[in-house]
């Protein structure tokens, strides 16, 4: 049952949460509708297609109720009911059926979600989940939502991490092709990363002195130069200049064996050179119960820690936990901060 009434909603503690629906024809709209059956003590903006999500709601046999999303404004909080900020398809959607013609929709959510950050209008930014290869057959150069907002809000440099089972990874590298890596783990962005990470844990999760766990970049963490010179020749000194500054960085150490659990519990971030090398250990152990988040912006980002799911849109078989954890990831860092 699809209703537009307006219930009654609390008075507003803080600005809400900004959730970007993703690519239309995924599962983006179904985790908003999902999200939604649930009352919630924290206000939540949908920033996308309200006859979409009334479409997926109807699909999913759903009730919804929906309202338009005004600045200033509370927000629905009651079970079956979202606030939604209207930006309208460009072509029609279906479940299932990437259309490059919404490429320029998806990249729009993002945009007022930015913005809407920028000027303290929203807390954070959550993001559904988007498709880099529709995006890009659009004739949109698109590497995804960490490179697409750090452009976007000049930021001079971010870093990805993710968190789950009990873990935090972040990526010196992100979205490259493997033979790329070593020319771009240089001793400028590797030193900007660990200073991006220090700063960011500090000000969002409240640690006073993170302690990071540095990986090298080769088996064994290079075997003292006989597998690779990176660590001697880049990583070490990168290591030491800012431990005489005071940071608590441990390696380079080899990756087969970093991941622990003993090391693990007395650190509170790994830090690995790309993205394969970290992220299968952090997924195997949280996998659609993380969250992605992106260090180094002007403002709070988190994300689900899956993709499209094409297959699974309209069929109400997935699972919301990955958005939940990354909607309470955004609270906490939001609260940390103020």
């Amino acid at each position: 049952m699809i209703s537009h009434a307006v219930p009654e909603t609390p008075t507003r503690s803080r600005p809400p949460l900004a959730l970007t629906s993703g690519e239309p024809a995924g599962i983006g709209p179904d985790l908003c509708v999902l999200l939604a059956q649930e009352a919630r003590a924290y206000e939540l903006v949908v920033i996308g297609d309200k006859h979409l999500l009334a479409e997926r709601a109807a699909q999913l046999g759903k009730p919804l109720i929906l309202s338009d999303y005004a600045s200033g404004q509370p927000t629905q909080t009651a079970a079956g009911a979202l606030s939604v900020l209207h930006l309208p398809l460009h072509a029609p959607a279906a479940a299932g059926r990437l259309d490059p013609a919404n490429s320029r929709h998806v990249l729009a959510l993002l945009d007022r979600a930015l913005a809407g950050c920028r000027a303290g209008e929203f807390a954070a930014m959550v993001t559904a989940p988007v498709h880099k290869g529709v995006i890009n057959d659009a004739g949109v150069p698109f590497h995804g939502h960490t490179e697409y907002l750090q452009e976007k809000a000049h930021a001079p440099h971010v870093v990805m991490m993710l968190a789950g089972g009990g873990m935090r990874v972040a990526l010196a590298t992100t979205h490259h092709a493997l033979r790329d890596v070593p020319d771009l783990i240089t001793a400028a962005s590797l030193e900007t990363t660990l200073r991006v990470i220090d700063h960011d844990l500090r000000k969002y999760f409240g640690i006073a002195k993170p302690r990071v766990l540095v990986a090298g970049l080769n088996p064994h963490a290079g075997e003292s130069g006989r597998l690779g010179r990176e660590e001697i020749e880049v990583i070490a000194p990168v290591l030491e200049k800012l431990r005489r500054e005071g940071m608590d960085l441990i390696g380079p150490l080899p990756a087969d064996t970093l991941f622990n659990p003993d090391r693990l519990k007395q650190s509170d971030c790994v830090l690995a050179m790309y993205h394969d090398q970290g992220l299968p250990v952090l997924k195997y152990a949280s996998f659609g119960a993380g969250v992605n988040i992106t260090l180094g912006l002007p403002f709070i980002r988190t994300s689900v820690d899956h993709g499209t799911a094409l297959e699974l849109a309209g069929t109400g078989n997935i699972d919301v936990g990955s958005l939940k954890v990354a909607i309470e990831t955004a609270l906490t860092m939001a609260s940390c901060r103020q």
